[in-house]
């Protein structure tokens, strides 16, 4: 829940900064113009305001997709940063044990499985949870003490 929780945090505050950078924005762009008493939208019609509103867009859509990505490779536990990029499979074999990165959260809440080979199928990220990784190590601690 947490997970999803900054992932929210993150789109509300991008979509303030977007309100608050297209109010210093507007003004600069032209405003509409009256032909006979109507007004006429300055979107389709004036080159400046379409060229800046699709810059604004631009800007705003990779916004979005850098918070994408940098969830993406976020712990689902503790929200760090993932960590120790491992390589797994071949590139030789595509079919059984196709190329593969694998991610270690820093204080060992999971993995997560992201692969490298892009195909028409995709195959989706896996984040694996690990229950406790220093259990084995305890439990032989004490047994040989």
């Amino acid at each position: 829940m947490k997970y999803w929780a900054y992932f929210g945090a993150k789109l509300v505050a991008i979509v303030g900064l977007l309100l608050m950078m297209w109010s210093l924005v507007k003004p600069l762009l032209p405003g509409a113009e009256t032909f006979d008493g109507v007004r006429i939208a300055p979107f389709p019609g004036n080159l400046w305001y379409t060229a800046g509103a699709m810059v604004f867009w631009l800007f705003a859509v990779g916004l979005v997709y850098l918070a994408i990505l940098d969830q993406r490779y976020r712990c689902r536990t503790c929200l760090r940063r993932l960590r120790m990029p491992l390589s797994r499979g071949r590139w030789t074999s595509v079919l059984l044990g196709s190329p593969r990165t694998e991610y270690i959260c820093p204080f060992g809440h999971g993995t997560l499985r992201v692969a490298d080979l892009h195909l028409e199928t995709p195959e989706n990220a896996a984040w694996k949870p690990i229950d406790n990784m220093w259990k084995e190590l305890e439990e032989y601690e004490e047994t040989h003490t």
